[in-house]
């Protein structure tokens, strides 16, 4: 006689690609696992619930991967400040205005969603707009080692600017996301955190919004230099996995943006969004949960939501 076990929660907000297994009421969902290795639903005797039979599985959420900018902190406007403010100290001009470059909230929640890394960023923006003029060169740099240098000290100066911001002290971690920290390493599980940005600028935030101990209790850390392509390519998550000796099936990725839900889909990781007012609106359709933030998300709604997809597939 096959055993089960049953939980009943308030279900959090399944993705299109997973909802078409789940049917619920306001008050509850039930889940029962069995041995048997196929899928059924089944009406149960109470009303507005229903039974969700689980195909039983080896695979476990064994690492919890956190991208850090949108997800530990809700950043992008800081970083834009910080561009914005070094465009304005080398006197970075376009042509063709004569003014400072500035990128306005509305052009930069397209351009970081769309193109990860700072100094991609900037790359892609002059390779679409012209090469600038600057204190740094008075005309247009046209070589590769010229445009290299530009960015690589626009890039610098930047990444001292955010982290004065972020010393400010004005910067908070954003909603649950220290406890469903603390809840993985007290369950065991193994703890990453892995960003597209200059690992000067992550690692400053994390000592300062997630505090020390916690940066040191990582069981991998990787920034944008430790590997050579940045987001949406899985480098970063590849080499997460690899380093964390657990397999990308058994890792589950935190991420805020459509760029960093194709890294780790890309990869072979499941991934969850916790989406910020600038993606709000991007398609998160390969993701498996979608959370405004993480304030009601449990360890334990996690492990549960990996354990179904594998069942589903």
């Amino acid at each position: 006689m096959a055993s089960h076990s049953t939980l009943v929660f308030s279900p959090p907000n399944l993705s299109p690609k997973f909802s078409s297994l789940f049917h619920y009421s306001p008050q509850s969902l039930t889940f029962q696992t069995k041995k048997p290795s196929s899928l059924s639903l089944t009406n149960t005797t109470k009303p507005r619930q229903l039974s969700v039979s689980v195909v039983s599985t080896s695979h476990s959420l064994q690492a919890l991967i956190f991208d850090c900018d949108g997800v530990i902190l809700e950043s992008e406007h800081l970083h834009r400040q910080a561009y914005n403010d070094a465009f304005y100290h080398f006197n970075v001009r376009c042509p063709p205005s004569s003014q400072p470059l500035n990128w306005d909230p509305e052009f930069y929640d397209v351009l970081q969603n769309r193109v990860g890394g700072g100094k991609p960023k900037m790359r892609w923006y002059f390779k679409e707009h012209g090469w600038p003029s600057s204190t740094i060169f008075e005309t247009p740099p046209e070589g590769d080692e010229e445009r290299s240098k530009l960015i690589d000290t626009l890039q610098d100066w930047k990444t001292e600017r955010y982290k004065e911001i972020i010393k400010s002290g004005t910067v908070e971690p954003r909603t649950g996301v220290l406890r469903l920290m603390d809840e993985a390493k007290a369950a065991g599980r193994k703890l990453a955190v892995c960003s597209a940005a200059t690992k000067s600028s992550v690692i400053l935030c994390l000592e300062n919004l997630i505090g020390m101990e916690r940066f040191q209790g990582l069981d991998c850390f990787l920034a944008g230099d430790d590997v050579k392509e940045k987001k949406p390519d899985p480098s970063i998550y590849l080499t997460a996995a690899k380093r964390l000796g657990v397999s990308e099936k058994d890792c589950l990725v935190v991420e805020d943006s459509v760029i960093g839900l194709q890294a780790a889909t890309k990869a072979g990781m499941s991934c969850v969004i916790t989406y910020t007012s600038s993606t709000a609106d991007q398609d998160f359709k390969d993701s498996i949960a979608i959370y405004p933030d993480l304030s009601n998300v449990r360890l334990s709604d996690l492990e549960l939501l990996l354990q179904n997809v594998v069942a589903a597939n």
